[in-house]
C-alpha cells in the first residue's frame, strides 16, 4: 500500500507535533506518524482518580521558544508559578531553609556568613555573566574559579540542577547551565494545570485544525531515500508513504535506527549523552504539612516539589508531589530509598495518605547534556541532516537554542520552516 504527502513527521511527542502544526500552517501536506497508542511521549501524563501524575517533575520556562510558539499556535498553558516560601535546602539530613531571597539568606543556617556573602554576590551579577565565554568550561570548573566556599558551590550547583535537571557538572557547559540560570531567574517557571498533558491535547488540536494527518499505532522501518534525497518512508507492516520531506521528532537512536546509513546519525547516537533522573511521583489524599512545598539537596543531587500547591492536579484537598535523583547511581532501590526518605523530611506522614506512588528509576530528562567539551548549545546537532536533501532533525537534542522544552519548541519550528522552504523547490532531476 502507498500514500503520498509534503511531509511525514516522525513522533507523536511534542515537538513532532509542533514541528507538523507549524508545517502545516505554512501549508504543507503533513502526516504524523506515532508508534504508540497516543501521542505525547514524555509529555504525557497519567490521570488516576482525579489526580494528573507527569513523567516526572516538568517545569515550562517562561520568556523562552516554549512559551513563543505556543502563543504563536494559539495553545494555552494554564498554570501557576511556584511560591518562593516553604522551600528548603538539605543538607546531611537536615532541611535549612533555601535561600532566595535577601531574607531568607539571612535567616538559613544552611551555611556561614562567608557563603553567603559570596552567595549574594554571585546571584546579584548572574544577569550580566557572558554565557557564550563559558561554553567551554565545565560547570564544576567554574564553580571551583567563581566561589571560595564549598557552602556556596554547593548552593549554587543546586540551582543549577534545577533549572537544567542534571547532575553531571564535571562535564556540563557552565555557558549553557548559566543561560539556562538567567532565563529561570528573569522570567521564572509555570506548573501546568492538568499537567502536560494539557499541552498534547492543545498541540493536538492545532495541528489537526491545520489540517495534520496523526496516525497512531504506525511504527516506521526506514527513511526511504533516493540517492541523496527524501524520497518518503516505510512501515513496518510494508506501508509506502511517499514524501519529499521527513522529519525525525525522535532520539538521536532512534534516528539514527531509521537512516542506519547515515554516518552523522550513527555518530550522534554515540557521542551524545542522555541526561537521565530516577523519579518518584505521589499522590496524596491530603498534604500532611502545608507549609513545607519545596527542597533541594546542596550536598546531593536531590529535589521535591509540591505541584499541586501552584498547578490543579489533585481532587480538593489532595496534593500531586514529584521527587527527583538527578544522579541516579543505577542501583534503583538505593535511589527509591533515597527519594522517600527525602519525603519523609519533608512531609512526615506522607506513606499514611498515599493514593498513589510510582517511581520511574531512569527517566531521559534530555536526550544530549550540553558538555563543555562540545562546546554547550552551539555544538548540537543542527536540524538539517548533512547528504540528505528533505531530512531534518528535531528535538531536545538539536539546534543551539535553549534547554529542555525550549530546545524542542525551537527545534520543532527551524526543521518545519526549513522543510516548506525545500518543498518551495523543484524537485532536482
Amino acid at each position: 500500500m502507498t500514500g503520498s504527502t509534503d511531509l511525514v513527521v516522525i513522533g507523536g511527542g511534542l515537538c513532532g507535533l509542533t514541528a507538523a502544526a507549524i508545517a502545516a500552517k505554512a501549508g504543507l501536506s503533513v502526516v504524523l506518524l506515532e508508534k504508540s497508542s497516543e501521542p505525547g511521549g514524555r509529555a504525557a501524563t497519567t490521570e488516576k482518580q482525579g489526580y494528573a501524575l507527569n513523567l516526572g517533575a516538568h517545569a515550562l520556562y517562561r520568556g523562552g521558544p516554549a512559551c513563543a510558539a505556543l502563543d504563536a499556535l494559539g495553545v494555552a498553558y494554564p498554570g501557576h508559578e511556584p511560591a518562593a516560601s516553604g522551600g528548603f535546602a538539605l543538607r546531611g539530613d537536615t532541611l535549612h531553609t533555601l535561600p532566595t531571597g535577601f531574607l531568607s539568606l539571612v535567616s538559613t543556617d544552611v551555611c556561614g556568613l562567608a557563603a553567603k556573602l559570596e552567595f549574594a554576590k554571585l546571584l546579584g551579577t548572574v544577569a550580566w555573566i557572558d554565557a557564550a565565554a563559558l561554553d567551554r568550561v565545565s560547570v564544576a570548573a567554574w564553580l571551583d574559579r567563581a566561589l571560595q566556599t564549598p557552602e556556596a558551590r554547593g548552593l549554587v550547583a543546586a540551582f543549577v540542577r534545577v533549572s537544567t535537571y542534571a547532575g553531571d557538572l564535571e562535564r556540563m557547559s557552565a555557558g549553557a547551565a548559566l543561560a539556562q540560570l538567567q532565563i529561570a531567574y528573569k522570567h521564572g517557571v509555570l506548573y501546568l494545570d492538568g499537567g502536560w498533558q494539557t499541552l498534547v491535547r492543545g498541540l493536538r488540536g492545532a495541528a489537526e485544525a491545520a489540517g495534520v494527518t496523526i496516525r497512531t499505532g504506525a511504527r516506521v522501518a526506514s527513511v526511504d531515500t533516493m540517492g541523496h534525497t527524501v524520497n518518503g518512508v516505510v512501515l513496518a507492516d510494508g506501508t509506502r508513504i511517499v514524501a519529499r520531506a521527513v522529519i525525525l521528532a525522535v532520539s538521536p537512536a532512534a534516528a539514527s535506527a531509521l537512516a542506519p546509513d547515515r554516518a552523522a546519525l550513527a555518530a550522534h547516537a554515540k557521542d551524545l549523552v542522555p541526561v537521565r533522573a530516577a523519579c518518584l511521583d505521589v499522590a496524596l489524599s491530603s498534604l500532611p504539612d502545608r507549609r513545607a512545598l519545596f527542597a533541594l539537596g546542596v550536598d546531593r543531587p536531590l529535589y521535591a516539589s509540591v505541584h499541586s500547591a501552584s498547578a490543579k492536579l489533585a481532587p480538593e484537598g489532595g496534593a500531586v508531589v514529584h521527587l527527583l535523583h538527578y544522579a541516579p547511581s543505577g542501583d534503583a532501590r538505593a535511589d527509591e530509598a533515597e527519594l522517600t526518605a527525602l519525603l519523609d523530611r519533608l512531609q512526615p506522614g506522607w506513606r499514611d495518605v498515599v493514593v498513589e506512588e510510582r517511581f520511574l528509576p531512569s527517566m531521559i530528562a534530555s536526550n544530549a547534556l550540553p558538555t563543555a567539551a562540545m562546546g554547550g548549545l552551539a555544538g548540537r546537532p543542527g536540524c538539517e541532516v548533512p547528504g540528505v536533501a528533505g531530512l531534518y532533525l528535531a528535538g531536545d537534542w538539536v539546534g543551539p537554542r535553549g534547554m529542555l522544552a525550549d530546545a524542542v519548541f525551537a527545534s520543532a519550528g527551524v526543521a518545519a520552516r526549513l522543510a516548506a522552504a525545500q518543498l518551495a523547490l523543484p524537485r532536482a532531476a
